[in-house]
């Protein structure tokens, strides 16, 4: 069977998994395990809470310092609603293109990385490869901190992280930090004709709301080398609240999204909207003491910066032949590993304007493309 053979039928195996990020992801991660067993290499679990899902990496070739991570997420985001027109859950080929929930975003890196284990084994390859697959990026990038602890604490440190996000298979040296919030606004009920007897949870939510905006249109005047958009990015992702048009409503809540090319620049707005609702905080209180203002910050993943020397960097460009600089502005793990003194560099198969997408897909010579990369890889280990 030729690797791309190979690739396709592992990512079609894969694609199997439904590892939407509310799900499990534990039956995809039970049959990589396999895979690598029956293969002679050992792997390690690095489960969350309450063992319902689970990071696993796995080193392949020599136990020493300087290797190379390949870097995947097995979560994916969900299709519902979504007018797909094929199984999101069967790998189907049409004209050249693979399509799947996962085929682009990402799947198919970690397919390729499994297709070429045997390939790995058999090269004598002076530094080793470090598989590592994570659970819930999709959702804030929640299941990757415990492993890369335990990657970064390793004896044999590695040396270069490669995350495999869909790139078009060229390099991309920097990406914004998202971080996101659920606001929860408590007021009192009572009948819409009488204003002052209650307070209205979503007027009050709106003054918040406001400022969001107030800051998003802040941002689109704001410039950033190498990122589109530019600057800071704050958008309102979902918003509940309230019974009926004539009652002042007890509650409401909202989640909202940040997304900066420097990290000084979304404490400072972070900081500002906390301010903000404090205030509002005490205000409600002076009116309804059992209402208020709650903010809890839902996730928090740290950019990654421009490092033009590192080693993930320098082997990226000699493996690619890519020389552009490039920056994205949606969040991934390689921000992660950077802050825990692992060099990143985001690289991998597919387009980003095909995640989550009905009838999601990658073209078949992405997959071709990738598995180059793979060897090229390989030979630079030997």
């Amino acid at each position: 069977m030729s690797k791309i053979d190979q690739t396709l039928d592992i990512l079609a195996r894969l694609i199997a998994f439904d590892t939407t990020s509310r799900n499990s992801n534990l039956a995809l991660i039970e049959w990589v395990e396999e895979f690598l067993r029956v293969r002679g290499v050992a792997s390690r679990r690095v489960a969350n809470a309450d063992g319902s899902k689970a990071n696993l990496y796995a080193v392949i070739g020599p136990n020493v310092a300087g290797g190379v991570v390949l870097s995947g997420h097995t979560d994916v985001v969900p299709v519902d609603g979504q007018p797909w027109s094929s199984d999101p859950w069967v790998l189907s080929e049409r004209s050249g293109k693979l399509y799947g929930r996962g085929t682009s975003d990402m799947k198919s890196f970690i397919a390729l990385a499994l297709a070429h284990v045997d390939q790995m084994q058999a090269a004598a390859m002076k530094r080793p490869v470090i598989l590592a697959f994570s659970y819930d990026e999709e959702i804030g990038c929640l299941g990757a901190p415990s492993m890369i602890a335990e990657l970064a604490a390793l004896p044999e440190k590695p040396a270069a992280v490669i995350v495999g996000e869909p790139t078009l298979m060229k390099v991309v040296s920097a990406h914004k930090g998202v971080r996101s919030f659920l606001v929860e606004v408590t007021g009192r009920e009572a009948h819409s004709s009488l204003p002052d007897a209650g307070v209205s949870a979503v007027m009050e939510a709106l003054k918040l709301m406001g400022l969001v905006a107030e800051m998003a249109e802040e941002g689109r005047g704001m410039s950033h080398a190498h990122f589109s958009p530019p600057g800071p990015t704050l958008t309102i992702g979902r918003v509940e609240g309230g019974t009926a048009a004539n009652i002042l409503a007890r509650r409401c809540e909202f989640v909202w999204d940040l997304r900066s090319p420097e990290q000084a620049q979304g404490d400072a707005i972070e900081a500002r909207f906390r301010e903000a609702a404090a205030k509002l905080d005490a205000e409600i209180k002076a009116r309804a003491p059992e209402g208020g203002v709650k903010v809890t910050r839902r996730s928090l993943t740290p950019g990654l910066a421009i490092s033009q020397n590192s080693e993930a960097e320098v082997l990226a460009r000699a493996l690619t032949g890519d020389n552009e600089t490039r920056a994205v502005a949606y969040a991934a793990e390689a921000g992660l590993f950077q802050r825990a003194g692992l060099p990143a560099v985001i690289c991998g198969p597919g387009s980003i304007e095909q995640a989550h997408q009905p009838d999601e897909w990658i073209e078949l010579s992405q997959i071709e493309e990738g598995a180059a990369f793979m060897r090229r890889l390989i030979a630079h280990l030997n």
